[in-house]
Parts: structure tokens; sequence; C-alpha cells
């Protein structure tokens, strides 16, 4: 049964899971050994057996997609927003069931959360370790087999645009629960497998001192940090309103958080890459950043790319 307190099983060093959805609203945990019970599977830097299910994808149709990243283009002119994550849910068709895609996904972070969804993410939220806070965003996606990829998208303006403001928006974030805020590596690339692509991301590390007593206001300190920054945009609170209005969906727990607590540190990460069940079928969201820059074609390729089994 859910715990009604992450302070309380954090404060006496109680190992538990947790999970919220993407604002942050519905924040859940369950000591780690009654995850059996509650049918929750999740694991973190391993890797599973190479995925060889295609999926049948029918995402939203482009101009319909183009028409929200145009009306999110006409907010930024207008100053309300710099940076915006636009994502779209697209109904997949599969063979396996989520406990199968579970087990065969191949991420560094996967979920599969009872017969509701299963996520197989590869970003990182916050790490704590040793009192010490650490967030890993992730901004920028090109196909590695094109030429000269890495040095295309790390030369990129409009990527590094983007990036900066996802990094300035979480030392800021970290800024709220933390000290001694620092950003210990700029723009690396981390290598994704997607499906029979292999994608380059782009990601950076930034740190921060907690006090000591952390544990006793773990729950206060995810909710300042959520909704994630690099699924959410800039400024975030109008941000979010603004997704609410131009997606037309409910995200739900995708590009919410999950993570564990191992009795000492704290381990978590985004949830992306997420397929949901739903009345209707199985649902892949997806999506990607916009700015002032955004090309409508590559962003629309870029969601559709996003939807893949690993």
């Amino acid at each position: 049964m859910a715990t009604a307190s992450l302070n309380s099983l954090c404060a006496v060093a109680t190992p538990f899971f947790f999970l919220s959805d993407f604002e942050g609203k519905s924040l859940t945990c369950y000591p780690l050994d009654t995850l059996s019970d509650e049918d929750i599977e999740f694991s973190f830097h391993a890797s599973g057996t190479p995925h060889a299910s295609t999926l049948d994808k029918k995402p939203v149709d482009f101009e319909t997609y183009k028409a929200k990243l145009d009306n999110v283009q006409e907010y930024i002119r207008c100053g309300e927003t710099y940076l915006l994550n636009l994502t779209q849910p697209t109904p997949i068709k599969c063979t396996e069931t989520l406990h199968t895609i579970y087990q065969k996904a191949n991420a560094p972070f996967k979920i599969r959360f009872k017969n509701k969804f299963v996520c197989f993410s590869p970003e990182k939220f916050i790490e704590i370790i040793d009192d010490k806070i650490y967030t890993y965003p992730m901004k920028g996606t090109i196909d590695a087999s094109l030429r000269d990829a890495e040095a295309t998208i790390l030369g990129d303006e409009k990527e590094m645009a983007e990036h900066l403001m996802v990094v300035d928006l979480l030392r800021n974030d970290l800024g709220i629960v933390a000290s001694n805020i620092r950003v210990e590596k700029f723009r690396y690339i981390d290598r994704i497998k997607a499906g029979a692509k292999e994608l380059l991301q782009v990601s950076s590390q930034i740190s921060g001192q907690l006090e000591n007593t952390w544990p006793t206001r773990i729950e206060e300190i995810l909710r300042s940090l959520l909704p994630a920054g690099s699924i959410s945009g800039t400024p975030k609170k109008r941000t979010v309103e603004i997704i609410k209005e131009i997606e037309g969906y409910e995200r739900g727990y995708f590009t919410g958080v999950f993570g564990y607590f191992d009795g000492k540190n704290l381990y978590s990460a985004v949830s992306i890459r997420y397929i949901e069940q739903t009345s209707n079928g199985l649902v892949y969201k997806s999506g990607g950043g916009i700015t002032i820059d955004s090309d409508a074609k590559k962003e629309y390729e870029e969601l559709i790319d996003k939807i893949y089994i690993p």
C-alpha cells in the first residue's frame, strides 16, 4: 500500500520508490519491500535485451501539429514564454504487453506501473548523493547517422539557445532548495538507442549543496522542482498554463518523474519515452522543445523519431 509521507520514510532511512505526475500534484511513494504487492517494476542503470518489435504509429497530422507550434511561437513573440516543450499523444499498435515491453526495453531508467503505463527514459531528473543535489538537463537531439552529427548539434545556434535556457532554468530551480549552485559539465553528448536508430542527445550537469537535514523535507524539495524544467519550459508557471491550453490532452504521469531512495541517497528520472494503456488502446506520448527559431517540419520529425522501444 502507498505510504502517506515521503518525509516520514526518508527521515528514518526506509528505502522507498516514488512516482509523480507532470505537475507534482500526485506524488506517491511505496516502501521497496511492498512493490511486488503493488505490481510495480523499475530499474536504474540496467540493460535489457535488444528489442526487435516494430510499432505501427499514427501520429497527429503535420498541419494540426504545425498549428499548435505556430500558436506556441506566437506566445513567444508576445514574451509570455521563451521555451516550451510541446508534446502530443500518438496511438500505436504493438503485439506485446506492457510487462514484456518493460522486460525487453534497453534503457538506463525504466518503470512499469501496474497495467497503466511503461516508460524507458534516457534522462535523469535529480540525484542526491552525500548531501549534494545534481540535475542533468537533456535538450537537443540529432540522428547519429547524419554526417558530422556531433559537430552539427553542438554548433547549432537554435539548439545552443534552447539548451542555455534550460540550464539557466534548472540552475534557478536548484537555487530554491540548495546553495553553491554550479554547472559542472556543459553540453556533453549521450548516445541513445532509438529502435533501429541511434540518437545523440545533449546534456549538462548542475549541482548544489543541501543541508544534511534534507531527508526530513524531501517531499518539499521534489515539489519545488516540479514540473521538470527540461519538459516544461521557461518561465515555468506561465509556460505550463500555455502547455495545457495548446496541447489539448492530459499528460498525466508522462513527463512526471520516478525514482527511489536507498536509505541514504536518492535517484530519479524524467518519465519520457512513455507508453500508456488507455481504453482505446496504446498511446505513445512524445515531443520536444520549441523556441522562436524552431522549424515545424524538423520538430514534427523529432516527435515521431522519439516514438520507439529501445
